[in-house]
């Protein structure tokens, strides 16, 4: 599913225009990315948690020559999927 797609759906749905619905999509995005710039954990109830994963830096292999290089260390978005989420799966 594409944004535009959850966009469409959420309008359809709610009887929202499809701009109300794009604001409310855009919005939702925008707070999760805030809130884990700040280092916060997000806790979806029956979706899951998103949170931010430190790597450090490393020393990583260029596959096509083989030459070692320097990976610097980085920030990264995690997402552990809820129980309910889990379940509504399997």
């Amino acid at each position: 599913m594409t944004k535009a797609e959850l966009v469409d759906s959420i309008a359809a749905k709610t009887d929202l225009p499809k701009a109300a619905a794009e604001r409310v999509v855009v919005t939702i995005f925008d707070d999760i990315v805030a809130a884990l710039k700040a280092g916060e954990k997000v806790h979806i109830s029956g979706f899951g948690t998103f949170q931010v994963s430190d790597r450090k830096a490393r020393t990583g292999r260029n596959p096509k020559t083989g030459e070692a290089i320097q990976i610097s260390a980085s920030r990264s978005a995690k997402f552990k999927p809820g129980k309910t989420l889990k379940d509504s799966l399997n």
